[in-house]
């Protein structure tokens, strides 16, 4: 007999070899129905693994993240078979799992895929899983997996990098994968597909090597999860940033600037100008101090701060000047350069905590497949700080800046979020610096700040900075889909390696401790998951146009320019569309651009001084005085943009 523990701490016995169906057939026939796979062990296996010893089991059902993966992981293996039907002759290369579904990467040789071959590939995995075909694991030997992909020159690359002994396959139908395992237990659990779209990606993710395609997918257990899905979708092809930030002309590139470098547009200037006033002005209550620093520096520098063991290789190479052996690099982060601007002083302990912000620009070369809007890019903005404090500060700065990352999130309309304290991963401790005393302590702050800030937090093993633990702010937007916005880490290594110090009350020298933080994370980032979040329908304080006044006729222009200037004194946003142009076209324009509020003068206006007001989206407010106007846009700035 082997004994089983449950999630719920709860011990069952049972024969060897029981598998994880049979275990959730021993607690309900409901449950068994609705099992798609398990963890044993901290092991992801099938539905029908056996198992031989005793170990911690937890199953797992469509409603469970690890069961999607299952699921989506299975549905890539029907894609994969699919293709090879379709298409013979083809070379599959790896077809993963990802958030909303799947994608293979496949070498189609003289095959050409588009989207008029959807539907066929679609309808060739739906007559697949009909037949409810079991997924089946096997071990095989280094030389017969080889054998098997002589001719497929991509799998044969990955079965050399594996040892002997630790090679498996997955068997279904006719159709075998080189594979690791996590299946659905067949596949009639597969009731809907859709197949999304084609893309280039280079093998291994390396522009050196050939371009494949990459068909993406994804599937459901129930066709009306796949149309609410569709709906999503569409959903959100309307509120892409991309394309709303092109309609309201915030950004634009450039192939002659290069790729990822944005230009922003005077509105999108503007915007950005606003956001950054918006969390100087806490900034300075919260008592920080803005810094500057150039957009290069030299090579040494990230040498010492260990940015350019970590990242030096995949970033912009060095920048050489007449100098021999001189060597500058575009600038990957704004803290090495904060570190040398605390050094240039002696301080005290009664000089600290120095935070010290900065909206930095830094750059990072992104291969250009993983470029997308102002989401990935090469050049992008933080909101960035640095706190040096002594180790009876750091308890208070820290929940100090959440509370100024929970401020910003109120202001912009983000309510729905969690938060994430990311740790070192215990088994691959060769990834991070630093001493594990220094590693102990910083864990320990996050957590305890968590904790008594009574955050809704989660622990992610693994996800830590390579220099330090973080706590990330994960923010569901209006479509429900999970963003990564704001971070605060604790950071003891980057002081050490620049020998920062204080002069104690002792008079001895100290290390001070470092808080990174970063509310909006990047301004590019930040700004595309608004205008998706949105729709492009910011808060009233962040509009770049809050009114709009539309002049019924040439005669009434004098008094749309008074109109004006009395919401500009009243520090309103707002132009005049004095176009020759129907009053019906001008509206319907003025919905398209998100403006907030219409003025309408004219003559009725003119003659009582006042003005006549559309909401967008098209509620009318009637006609009222301007004060009263003023009054209604105050109060409602005043309900989004919280006090700090």
């Amino acid at each position: 007999m082997i004994q089983i523990t449950l999630p719920d701490g709860s011990v069952k016995s049972f024969e060897k070899n029981v598998t994880p169906l049979d275990v959730a057939k021993s607690i309900s026939e409901g449950l068994a129905r609705n099992v798609i796979s398990a963890r044993f062990n901290d092991l992801t296996v099938e539905a029908s693994t056996p198992l031989t010893e005793d170990g911690s089991l937890t199953l797992f059902t469509w409603n469970n993240d690890e069961g999607k993966t299952a699921f989506w992981h299975s549905s890539a293996h029907v894609l994969a078979q699919a293709l090879e039907s379709l298409y013979p002759g083809i070379k599959l290369t790896i077809g993963p799992a990802i958030e909303s579904g799947f994608y293979y990467d496949v070498d189609f040789g003289d095959y050409h895929i588009s989207e008029k071959d959807f539907k066929d590939i679609e309808n060739k995995m739906i007559e697949i899983a009909r037949g409810k075909h079991e997924f089946k694991m096997r071990s095989v030997t280094k030389a017969e997996a080889l054998s098997l992909y002589k001719e497929n020159e991509y799998k044969t690359e990955l079965i050399e990098n594996l040892e002997d002994g630790t090679i498996t396959f997955c068997d279904h139908d006719t159709f075998t994968d080189l594979c690791r395992g996590g299946h659905i237990p067949n596949t009639g659990i597969i009731k809907a597909v859709k197949i999304l779209s084609v893309a280039g990606a280079y093998w291994r993710g390396d522009e050196k090597n050939k371009q494949l395609t990459r068909v993406y997918g994804t599937s459901f257990p129930k066709q009306k999860e796949l149309t609410e899905y569709l709906e999503l979708l569409e959903e959100a092809k309307k509120r892409d940033h991309r394309k709303l930030g092109k309609e309201l002309q915030l950004f634009t590139f450039s192939q002659k600037v290069g790729q990822g470098l944005p230009l922003w547009l005077p509105k999108g200037a503007a915007l950005r100008e606003r956001l950054e006033n918006f969390l100087k002005s806490a900034q300075k209550k919260a008592g920080y101090e803005m810094v500057v620093t150039p957009h290069i520096g030299q090579k040494e520098l990230y040498v010492t701060s260990g940015h350019y063991a970590k990242y030096g290789e995949d970033s912009f190479q060095p920048i050489t000047t007449p100098k021999e052996d001189e060597e500058f690099l575009l600038k990957p982060m704004n803290c090495p350069h904060h570190c040398e601007i605390y050094k240039s002083s002696q301080w005290s302990y009664k000089d600290l905590p120095k935070r010290f912000a900065e909206f930095g620009t830094v750059y990072r070369y992104e291969q250009s497949g993983e470029l997308h809007g102002l989401t990935r890019v090469r050049g992008f903005t933080q909101d960035d700080a640095h706190l040096f404090c002594t180790p009876d500060q750091l308890d208070k700065e820290f929940k100090d800046v959440i509370d100024l990352v929970l401020y910003v999130f109120g202001s912009l309309g983000f309510e729905n979020f969690t938060a994430q304290v990311s740790l070192r991963d215990p088994e691959n401790l060769e990834k991070y610096i630093g001493s594990e005393e220094n590693w102990n302590k910083a864990e320990s702050a996050i957590l305890n700040a968590a904790k008594d800030k009574g955050l809704n937090y989660v622990v992610e093993t693994g996800e830590a900075a390579f220099y330090g633990p973080k706590l990330d702010f994960m923010v569901k937007d209006a479509l429900g889909r999970q963003w990564q916005l704001g971070t605060i880490q604790v950071d003891y290594t980057l002081p050490e390696r620049f020998d920062l110090t204080y002069k104690g009350s002792d008079n001895e020298l100290h290390r001070p401790i470092m808080i990174h933080r970063a509310p909006f994370g990047s301004m590019e980032r930040f700004i595309a998951i608004l205008l998706e979040h949105t729709a492009g329908n910011f808060p009233l304080w962040l509009m770049p146009d809050q009114v709009i006044i539309l002049s019924i006729s040439e005669k009434y222009e004098k008094y749309a320019k008074k109109v004006l200037n009395l919401l500009e004194n009243n520090e309103i946003r707002a132009l005049i569309d004095n176009r020759n142009e129907t009053m019906g076209k001008k509206i319907r324009e003025a919905e398209m651009k998100k403006i907030p509020y219409m003025i309408i003068v004219g003559e009725n206006e003119e003659g009582e001084e006042k003005i006549s007001v559309r909401q967008h989206g098209g509620e009318d407010l009637g006609m009222i005085s301007v004060e009263a106007f003023s009054e209604i846009v105050d109060k409602e700035i005043n309900k989004t943009l919280k006090q700090f």
